[in-house]
């Protein structure tokens, strides 16, 4: 069905791969057309409970958009290409399903834009984060000025991507950037544990902490309303029924009868 990633399914956890390692797995445009179909097919699969995003080989997770393929685009195109950039990290955010970033080796550009967009980042110790963006004469077209801010903050977020330096796992987990760092023969046993533990939760408490958080961000909107009106909701529904009978009669919750 694809040609640039690679989907695996196992214990209710979708694991896509990007699957261009001779090219460091850059970004080309079909290749995100590609994530943000799996990632909107998956949320329809009602047996996916979470995905994992990584790229295919030890080097990279996805070393930047594929500059060969934008060098003489026009304003237009360029303008086109970064919209839809755009509404594929939009999608990976706001997808109702946890998304966690398994960032194997260099994550820079638009790889870097795309593991900010997964709701979780872990990355092995070789990885390696930035925005480079502007060695091209361009800024960050994928969000890059946007989330790189809420994460690490504006002084550190500025100074990355105005210097255009990398920076090691370490550092980024100083930063926040990233949730945990592990060696990369651990990683996406460590990214399919959590995404585990994560899928025992109910899936609809899930989705409402992903829309909470995200409103907190988003234009016109108010996170603090949201949980307000989410919480409520919440006490109608099957999950809060059996999540409150499990703890009351001190068992493990099953979300999914």
């Amino acid at each position: 069905m694809y040609k640039n990633i690679l989907i695996e399914s196992a214990d209710n956890i979708c694991t896509i791969s990007i699957n261009r390692e001779a090219k460091l797995n850059a970004l080309n445009i079909a290749t995100l057309a590609e994530i943000k179909d799996a990632i909107e097919h998956g949320n329809q699969d009602k047996d996916i409970y979470a995905f994992i995003l990584t790229g295919k080989g030890v080097k990279a997770f996805a070393a930047g958009a594929d500059i060969s393929e934008f060098a003489n685009f026009s304003v237009a195109e360029a303008t086109k290409m970064s919209a839809d950039g755009h509404a594929v990290m939009n999608a990976i955010e706001n997808s109702v399903k946890p998304v966690i970033a398994a960032v194997n080796g260099f994550s820079l550009g638009g790889g870097c834009e795309l593991a900010m967009a997964c709701h979780i980042r872990i990355a092995s110790s070789n990885a390696k984060f930035g925005q480079p963006e502007v060695n091209l004469g361009v800024p960050p077209g994928y969000g890059g000025t946007q989330r790189l801010v809420q994460l690490v903050g504006k002084g550190k977020a500025l100074e990355m991507l105005m210097t255009a330096d990398a920076i090691d796992a370490n550092t980024a987990l100083s930063l926040g950037l990233v949730n945990q760092v592990v060696e990369q023969a651990d990683l996406l046993a460590t990214c399919h544990k959590l995404a585990t533990k994560i899928s025992r939760k109910s899936p609809l408490a899930i989705q409402n902490v992903i829309n909470c958080v995200n409103d907190s961000f988003s234009e016109g909107k108010d996170g603090f309303n949201t949980e307000i009106e989410v919480f409520g909701k919440a006490f109608g529904t099957l999950d809060f029924k059996e999540g409150t009978d499990a703890f009351l009669n001190k068992r493990r919750a099953n979300f999914r009868d």
